[in-house]
């Protein structure tokens, strides 16, 4: 009886004993006289999965040491249209692809939501050690629940996702190159060198993504990264992404979810509150509705006690530990731009203050201390500095573009006054203002975001949670009279530089999707070494962009 063919990971290639019976893996193969053995090129790991299982082969595959991961984000904000367009190009490709973005275009949480449509042991490569602890502080904030590690500047991980420099990552290349299903490569213009190209070659990786704003290289080694990542599947310039009269401006949403403690202590609070206004006839609706809460409050223990669930729980969502995970991501990610963060209480400005030594405003601030923080930060001295209500007006800081919402009221007058913070152009050329309001998921605070936002107060009910305000986008808003809106994005071309694409070494039905008729043959194979269920699909295509 003839023995089934065997693929095996060694230091960065592929042994494979014995030769199968068909034809389609020979275009890989190489005869090691040293081992007697067929040996193959790590990165040909997916094209030589696809010749076996097109020709019926059956075979056992021991070169892959990666599996499956579990990827729910801890918050979720909707992606811009190139970073949704970049996404489904990408996946159209066949996961395997370069996109060209400017920077600030949001490259990492593009990554991030190509990490989950594709939920597996994931390598990210970057150029600097500065850019790896930025990566560490956003895929540690958006997947809590699974562990980052680090390669590089004194570390030496071993973790499903791991953030790695390019030197590092090339030094490793032997170990790590059957680690990891999915490569993220950051900046790839540096990976076509001699020395970092072993990245790409040494792994099996059978899925990749090339993020960069110029891969052009002088030497024309650009070319190599159709071969090494894939070909290049989504082109924005600066200019597409260019604002209007004022600077071209996104509200982003972040909504985080409160950790199971902090869920279920929430959730107490509210039943108790509730159980008393329900036996008040009192209705939370209302100004009226309020200050008829806050007279019982005062009459009876049980009021007393309402009112103080009322008020921890509201503690609970507005200060909850995720929005300081959110916090230090979104810190890391822009520095060292000059930054505004805006909360609704003097006790998490302190806080914040306290734990990020950033420069705190409130109205007890004295105001020489006051003048001499803000003539700091508008001189780029101080590059972040936060508040509660002493920034609203009367404060003129035009080279600060970003501004982040931790919490704030249900006043629509406020929130345009704090988004005017960040909307002159000031002295930066094709100025792209953002401002992040970080919510707590399946809290009071949805509403009042709705309120504060403008999208009315239409309730969908839910018989888990309760009311819940609908789900909508955030849009610009309008500021000044006669302020022409921002230029529209052109509609993109998708597949740019094109080259037959490559079908996936796992099947397609694994991911929700149907197959090619040029793939159907390939959903017919059927082999102990590769079960329907060795990689269980986490969501349908439809859906994989609903968890931003």
């Amino acid at each position: 009886m003839a023995r089934i063919p065997t693929i095996s990971f060694d230091r960065g290639t592929l042994l494979l004993h014995p030769p199968p019976r068909g034809k389609g893996w020979i275009d890989f193969a190489t005869w090691d006289e040293r081992v007697e053995k067929f040996r193959v090129r790590a990165i040909d790991y997916r094209p030589l999965i696809e010749a076996l299982k097109a020709e019926g082969t059956e075979f056992i595959d021991e070169a892959k040491g990666f599996g499956p991961l579990d990827l729910v984000p801890s918050f979720e904000m909707p992606p811009y249209q190139h970073q949704e367009e970049a996404l489904t190009a990408w996946k159209q490709a066949g996961r395997w692809g370069v996109v060209v973005l400017p920077t600030a275009a949001g490259k990492t949480y593009l990554a991030q939501l190509a990490m989950q449509a594709t939920p597996r042991t994931t390598l990210i490569v970057v150029p600097t050690l500065d850019l790896m602890h930025q990566w560490y502080a956003h895929l540690a904030a958006a997947f809590p629940d699974v562990e980052v590690g680090l390669l590089g500047g004194g570390s030496r991980d071993k973790s499903p996702i791991l953030v790695a420099t390019y030197d590092s990552a090339a030094i490793h290349a032997e170990a790590l190159g059957n680690r990891y299903a999915s490569i993220v490569f950051d900046e790839c213009h540096h990976l076509p060198t001699d020395f970092n190209r072993a990245i790409a070659e040494y792994s099996i990786a059978p899925y990749r993504l090339g993020l960069t704003a110029t891969p052009e290289r002088s030497d024309g080694k650009h070319a190599d990264l159709t071969q090494l990542i894939g070909p290049e599947v989504y082109r924005k310039t600066a200019e597409d992404l260019a604002g209007g009269a004022l600077a071209e401006h996104e509200i982003v949403q972040i909504k985080v979810k409160l950790s199971k403690l902090e869920r279920d202590r929430y959730d107490r609070l509210i039943k108790t509150r509730n159980e008393f206004l329900q036996q008040s006839h009192i209705a939370l609706g209302s100004l009226q509705g309020w200050q008829h809460f806050v007279q019982a409050s005062a009459r009876s223990p049980a009021g007393r006690r309402a009112m103080l669930a009322h008020r921890e729980a509201k503690e609970i969502a507005l200060g909850t530990d995720g929005k300081m995970r959110i916090l230090a991501d979104l810190l890391a990610q822009h520095s060292p731009e000059r930054i505004l963060i805006f909360t609704a209480d003097n006790a998490t400005v302190y806080r914040i203050s306290q734990d990020f030594l950033i420069p705190a405003l409130t109205h007890q601030t004295p105001v020489k201390e006051r003048h001499e923080i803000l003539t700091r930060f508008k001189e780029g001295i101080y590059k972040t500095i936060i508040a509660s209500h002493v920034l609203n007006e009367g404060v003129d800081v035009p080279d600060a573009r970003v501004a982040i919402l931790l919490s704030g009221t249900g006043s629509t007058r406020e929130y345009i006054q704090r988004l005017g913070r960040i909307l002159r152009k000031g002295t930066q050329k094709n100025k792209r203002a953002i401002l992040y309001e970080v919510v707590a998921e399946d809290t009071a605070e949805e509403g009042t975001s709705q309120r504060r936002r403008g999208l009315g107060q239409t309730r969908q009910t839910n018989p888990q949670t309760g009311p819940k305000p609908p789900e909508s986008k955030p849009q610009p808003l309008k500021l000044l009279p006669g302020s022409s809106p921002p230029t529209p994005t052109p509609t993109p071309i998708y597949g740019v530089g094109k080259a037959s694409r490559k079908k996936a070494a796992e099947r397609a039905s694994e991911w929700g999707e149907k197959p090619s008729k040029s793939s159907e043959h390939l959903e017919q194979v059927s082999s102990p070494d590769y079960p329907e269920n060795e990689f269980p699909k986490s969501t349908s295509e439809s859906d994989e962009g609903s968890d931003n």
